[in-house]
């Protein structure tokens, strides 16, 4: 029944919304909708680079929707709190086993409350560190060293985290990187192009790891 679960999930993909992301809406008052700029620009970087016909325009869907359901990637930032409401942590745990992906990127300050929700979602699972071999850094890219570093907050190293589910990775959490900030307008935050392009590379990876997997 569970694998008939993940291929209907995977065919809803390939018919409808195969090639659409969302930004996840939640709960706790943190600014879910920040870096507006940053989601765009990956989508057009993957369109133009890894041969994606992703929608240039990201859509929005809260956490707790059965929306969620049509997208293959669901990509979550902000700055402050989260919540997850017992109905929300059930549908999201029920979209990452089903074949869903989730990249939440610490845009700095979401680190005390994320790890707290995602206990909801995954009670006898702690996020454990992705090694710089894993595939979701080799291609279509190659970062040998693992999660780059794009913006400086703490001093602390980059550190990419993760869920799996039946040896699956199936959420991302980069923390102390800030990829979104390295994906937004050129003069928003004032970045060379050389870490543009790493914080762009890195973010196709994620989609296409969570594309194909």
């Amino acid at each position: 029944m569970k694998k008939l679960t993940v291929l209907l999930f995977l065919l809803s993909f390939s018919l409808t919304n195969a090639q659409e992301i969302a930004i996840l809406k939640y709960g706790g008052g943190g600014d879910w909708y920040s870096n507006p700029t940053a989601l765009p620009n990956l989508i057009t970087f993957c369109n133009q680079n890894i041969n994606t016909a992703i929608k240039a325009k990201p859509q929005t869907v809260e956490v707790g929707s059965t929306d969620l359901f049509q997208f293959p990637f669901v990509h979550m930032t902000g700055h402050g709190n989260v919540f997850f409401s017992e109905d929300d942590a059930e549908n999201l745990r029920k979209y990452l086993t089903s074949g869903g992906f989730l990249h939440i990127d610490d845009n700095y300050g979401m680190n005390q409350y994320i790890r707290k929700e995602l206990k909801k979602v995954f009670p006898n699972q702690e996020l454990r560190e992705i090694p710089a071999n894993h595939p979701i850094f080799q291609q279509p890219y190659s970062f040998p060293k693992g999660l780059p570093k794009i913006h400086e907050h703490d001093g602390l190293r980059p550190q990419a985290l993760g869920l799996f589910y039946e040896n699956r990775l199936v959420l991302l959490f980069t923390f102390e990187s800030d990829l979104g900030d390295g994906w937004e307008n050129k003069e928003i935050h004032n970045d060379s192009d050389e870490v543009r392009l790493k914080a762009l590379q890195m973010g196709a990876n994620i989609v296409n790891y969570a594309f194909k997997h």
